[in-house]
C-alpha cells in the first residue's frame, strides 16, 4: 500500500470515528458546546486583534459556529466564509449578516456574493494567520494522518479546555 493511500485510509477511519461520536451527541450538549467554543474564541487575544476572520458556517453535527460568526460580525470583524466553487474548490466571500446567506451545494449555507478543499482555501490566508480548529472535547488527538498538501492548524478550541496552542509536527 502506498504512503498516500495509507494516509487516506487512516484519515477516513479517523473521520468515521469522529462522525460516529458526533451522531450520538445530544442536541443540548452540541448547543452548549457551541456556546463555550464561541466564548473561548471571542476571548482569544489573536481573534480580538484580527480585523479579518475566516470561519465556516456549521452544518449537521459540526460544532455550532453560527453564534460565533454572528458575534464576530456584530462586533465589527470582517468575516469571510467559504464558498464552494463549481470546480469543487473553495473560495472566500464576505459574511454580511444572517440574511446574506443562501443555500449552497451539499446542504451548506454560504454568502450569496461569493465565488473542495479547505486545505487549498486555507493556503490562501497566509502563514501568519492563526488557524484554529473547533472541536468537541473528545476530538483533540495527538496524531492526525497528514499528506503533503495538508495545512496544519496552529490551535484548537474545545468547550472545556478553550484554546490549546499546537506545536508543529
Amino acid at each position: 500500500m502506498s504512503d498516500v493511500s495509507d494516509v487516506q485510509l487512516r484519515k477516513a477511519e479517523l473521520r468515521a470515528r469522529v462522525l460516529a461520536r458526533r451522531s450520538v451527541l445530544p442536541a443540548d450538549r452540541r448547543t452548549e458546546a457551541g456556546k463555550l467554543i464561541r466564548d473561548a474564541v471571542l476571548d482569544a487575544p489573536q481573534v480580538q486583534m484580527a480585523g479579518t476572520i475566516a470561519a465556516y458556517y456549521s452544518i449537521g453535527t459540526e460544532p455550532d459556529t453560527r453564534g460565533l460568526v454572528f458575534a464576530l460580525w456584530k462586533r465589527g470583524s470582517y468575516v469571510l466564509l467559504p464558498v464552494l466553487r463549481p470546480d469543487g474548490d473553495l473560495d472566500w466571500a464576505s459574511y454580511e449578516g444572517p440574511d446574506s446567506l443562501v443555500p449552497g451545494p451539499r446542504g451548506l449555507r454560504q454568502p450569496g456574493g461569493g465565488g473542495g478543499s479547505y486545505d487549498r482555501a486555507l493556503a490562501r490566508v497566509g502563514p501568519l494567520v492563526p488557524l484554529i480548529a473547533l472541536l468537541y472535547d473528545d476530538e483533540l488527538v495527538e496524531d492526525v494522518p497528514t499528506a503533503p498538501h495538508d495545512i496544519p492548524v496552529r490551535a484548537a478550541v474545545t468547550p472545556r479546555a478553550g484554546i490549546t496552542l499546537l506545536t508543529p509536527a
